[in-house]
């Protein structure tokens, strides 16, 4: 049976988001220290329909990767907005080849 490790795990960290707001068609947030605007319809055609109560309850994910919109079960990826695209991290060898 495997054991978890009780030692923290480490995320790695894509983005520092913040004040993330929905106005008049458009989302707004600042994004590493930059200001970033982009059209919803741009975006996702879920959040363009959304009401103001369903685009006021986000979540931003620890990492910075995303946003989520629980009631309305969308998601967007922050390297998706800037267009930009983070390789996986490289993941350390656990099993010998035999």
């Amino acid at each position: 049976m495997a054991r978890i490790s009780k030692k923290a795990v480490i995320m790695n960290i894509y983005h520092k988001v913040d004040e993330v707001r929905m106005e008049n068609g458009f989302l707004f947030l600042c994004v590493d220290g930059q200001s970033i605007s982009k059209a919803l319809i741009e975006i996702s055609p879920v959040l363009v329909t959304a009401s103001d109560k369903e685009l006021s309850h986000y979540e931003i994910s620890p990492s910075g990767y995303g946003i989520h919109w629980p009631l309305l079960d969308e998601d967007i990826s922050i390297d998706g907005l800037l267009k930009i695209h983070h390789s996986p991290p490289q993941r350390n060898q656990l099993c010998n080849s035999a």
